[in-house]
């Protein structure tokens, strides 16, 4: 096969060109550039896309003797990564700028681009595999190292994309022998730290990236379960369900245990806060699904994740039309609107969602 491989200039992306090179396809490296200003250098293992990540990724392609290309998405990242990613904060919900990459970028942007350029299949560090589904057709599944394994963050992208994705680093065993890999390959990343945290923010402050960039806020109140003020923000906006640290609460809670935000109402300009046991939750109701294979079905019991290492809990589908229900077996803490809750049956991923509400119904 013809084969793009998508190379970051990290260990990951590096072995697994090495490892399509391997398989004897027709290799192509490509370079994303992302930013519209890319620093020199990367600090320590925060950002990604600077000038050194380009100039890692090209070393790599010159070992394993492929030709190599920059494409700048730059513009299509800002807009259908970094505007959105914005935007849902703004409207007091709590993005994943990861899956939207994935979703809008690696398997939109590139995937169209590759197979307009007559490459087969578009390759990438991710740790996940691809394996047949209970239809026979390639589904996506778990990777072998459920550490590192990515499939959740994966699961936006439709069969239809995954029929056009390799991830060589899915039966890897762990990252230490990935590293192990590209040392023995002779690739000078083997060492290179991973990057952390989300990689338009190298700083890691997100709140004060997103303060920079809303819309001017309004200070407004903060309010116990019982609807009594105690305490006041600087804006409702950049909050975000789960939060513990920043709130300016006046009044202790009666039992002196900490507070977390339960709900962010940017048109009430409100955030409301309880305690721990108050975040959990037994229902969670999701907009737009998107299937990773045979959609599922109500009365369909599957595994629910909402976060991209959280503890995947079973539940029960209760509506899988245009709007995806399922009701949890046992209560998880902290799901946010504008999360992404995926849908598991074993290793397989079935599909997933964009949560528009999170209850209790015992």
């Amino acid at each position: 096969m013809r084969v793009l491989a998508a190379m970051s200039g990290g260990v990951d992306s590096a072995v697994a060109a090495a490892r399509a090179v391997d398989a004897g396809h027709d290799v192509v490296g490509v370079h994303l550039a992302l930013s519209r200003e890319p620093a020199g250098e990367r600090t320590g293992a925060r950002g990604c896309c600077t000038v050194e990540d380009a100039h890692d990724a090209r070393r790599t392609a010159d070992v394993l003797g492929v030709p190599f290309y920059v494409w700048d998405l730059s513009a299509r990242f800002a807009t259908d990564v970094v505007d959105v990613f914005t935007a849902e904060y703004a409207a007091g919900r709590t993005p994943n700028p990861c899956l939207l990459c994935n979703q809008r970028i690696k398997f939109s942007a590139l995937l169209d681009r590759a197979l307009a350029l007559g490459f087969d299949a578009v390759a990438t560090g991710h740790y996940a595999r691809i394996a047949p589904g209970p239809d026979g057709r390639p589904a996506l599944h778990r990777a072998a190292d459920r550490v590192k394994d990515q499939s959740y963050v994966l699961s936006v992208v439709p069969a239809a994309r995954l029929a056009h994705a390799l991830f060589p680093l899915g039966d890897a065993v762990d990252k230490a022998a990935v590293r192990a890999e590209a040392a023995e390959r002779g690739l000078a990343v083997a060492g290179k730290p991973d990057s952390h945290d989300i990689c338009f923010v190298p700083d890691g402050d997100t709140r004060g990236w997103l303060a920079r960039r809303l819309p001017p806020q309004r200070p407004g109140p903060v309010v116990d379960t019982a609807g009594q003020v105690v305490g006041s923000h600087d804006g409702a906006a950049g909050h975000t369900v789960g939060q513990r640290r920043g709130l300016r609460l006046g009044t202790p809670a009666p039992d002196g245990r900490p507070r977390y935000v339960l709900d962010v109402s940017v048109a009430t300009n409100t955030i409301t806060v309880g305690s721990a046991e108050d975040l959990g939750v037994d229902r969670v109701a999701g907009t737009g699904p998107v299937w990773c294979g045979p959609p599922a079905q109500p009365g369909a019991v599957v595994g629910v994740q909402v976060r991209a290492h959280g503890e995947e809990v079973p539940g029960t589908v209760t509506e899988a039309g245009e709007r995806l229900v399922v009701a949890l077996h046992r209560p998880v803490r902290g799901v946010a609107p504008g999360q992404t809750a995926a849908l598991y049956d074993g290793d397989r991923v079935v599909g997933s969602a964009t949560v528009e509400a999170a209850g209790r119904d015992r």
